[in-house]
């Protein structure tokens, strides 16, 4: 003779271990791509929003608010004309102020004059005329803050 077990007593002495789902999230690597992402942010912004590599001269000026729509236009120590970031062939500055265009309102945008603290005067207001002379009449000029008068 032998005992059989019927389905409903075979697991009464023994006890089943279940896993309870573990209910938590492991935040490690969120809070890592968050840092690297912090990271990234703040170098790029600390970056020049222009790339060519001017030395301003100096002013105490007081600072004048930021306008939305400019155009920067630097001229580095060489005496070589940048519109934004791409250099302009030489000669071909009034052709490139002629391409930039009016805004969606109709005007001309500001432009934004970086010139390097070596260059010659003269270069300088050859600049400027020319853009008077395509009908540019807003121009800002960027200095670096000084702390001493002249």
């Amino acid at each position: 003779m032998g005992v059989s077990l019927s389905p409903s007593s075979r697991g009464k002495g023994r006890r089943r271990s279940r896993r309870a789902a573990m209910a938590e999230i492991n935040v490690t690597p969120l809070v890592d791509v968050m840092l690297v992402l912090l990271i990234i942010f703040m170098v790029t912004v600390t970056l020049p929003a222009v790339g060519v590599p001017i030395e301003l001269p100096e002013s105490r000026a007081n600072p004048v608010e930021e306008v939305p729509d400019t155009v920067t236009v630097s001229i580095d120590g060489e005496g070589r004309i940048y519109l934004e970031n791409e250099a302009v062939p030489v000669g071909g500055f009034p052709d490139a102020l002629t391409a930039i265009g009016r805004g969606g309102d109709g005007k001309l945008p500001t432009l934004v004059l970086r010139g390097d603290r070596g260059l010659d005067y003269g270069r300088v207001m050859a600049v400027m005329g020319e853009m008077n002379r395509a009908g540019f009449t807003r121009i800002e000029l960027v200095t670096d803050g000084s702390v001493s008068p002249p």
